[in-house]
């Protein structure tokens, strides 16, 4: 199903099924749930099993000068842990790069195929590297590009990382790639069943985004905001995407 936007802008579809695996890669601790939150959470309870993959540790995540970084992993860790159980994943893969520092280097590709091998998910779902209109993180830019690559062809073509075959894993090819955070969105998944679960997973991450509660402006504006995305749709609540999807 195709809604026209305005002259210009891509057709938004709405993506409506639920796949039988899902993986999501992230930069740093709650940015899952910020940027695909409410999906998850509707493809988790509908039956998806859900593996998150962590990039970094979260080590410069704190503005308090009294914070340490050996202070904030293992609070960014615990809130982590308890988001994801909430949205309700199966599996979570902390890579625990530094924050930072992530770089689109052979390790990181070959990290991010070996997981896709892993898990062999349908759907990949990431940051988008190609957001232009505002400050776009460096970490969420290399975990854009090298999820890219990681899916194609990297993680596809056995003679890529042959040593992962060699440990049992098999080639593997994910059919869609979900960015959100995009310029140009072209796919929106209804998340009006789930956004409550959205926002608690979300106030489990206390020192990132304080003041999160139900009434509070905090709760509001997220609201506002997936309402905004939902706008001629036939629904309330709306995560957007950037899709790409490989050939059958």
């Amino acid at each position: 199903m195709s809604i026209p936007e305005s002259f210009g802008s891509p057709p938004i579809e709405i993506f409506d099924e639920t796949p039988e695996r899902a993986m999501v890669v992230f930069a740093h601790p709650d940015d899952a749930e910020i940027g695909a939150g409410g999906t998850v959470a509707k493809w988790a309870r509908d039956g998806c099993e859900v593996s998150y993959v962590q990039c970094t540790s979260g080590s410069s995540g704190s503005n308090d000068p009294s914070v340490s970084s050996d202070d904030i992993v293992p609070i960014r860790a615990e809130e982590q842990r308890a988001a994801a159980q909430v949205v309700g994943v199966k599996r979570l893969i902390v890579l625990d790069h530094a924050d930072g520092e992530l770089e689109a280097n052979r390790r990181f590709l070959g990290e991010l195929v070996e997981a896709l091998r892993t898990c062999r998910p349908d759907v990949a779902l990431c940051h988008d590297p190609y957001r232009m209109t505002g400050f776009n993180h460096r970490d969420h830019r290399m975990a854009g590009f090298t999820i890219m690559d990681a899916i194609y062809p990297y993680a596809r073509d056995h003679l890529h990382f042959p040593e992962h075959v060699r440990k049992g894993l098999k080639p593997h090819k994910t059919r869609h790639l979900l960015f959100w955070g995009s310029d140009s969105p072209n796919t929106v998944v209804d998340v009006s069943s789930t956004i409550d679960v959205q926002i608690e997973a979300l106030s489990r991450h206390r020192s990132q985004i304080p003041g999160l509660r139900r009434g509070s402006d905090v709760e509001s504006r997220m609201r506002e905001r997936r309402r905004r995305n939902a706008a001629g749709m036939p629904f309330e609540y709306g995560e957007l995407f950037r899709r790409i999807s490989t050939r059958a």
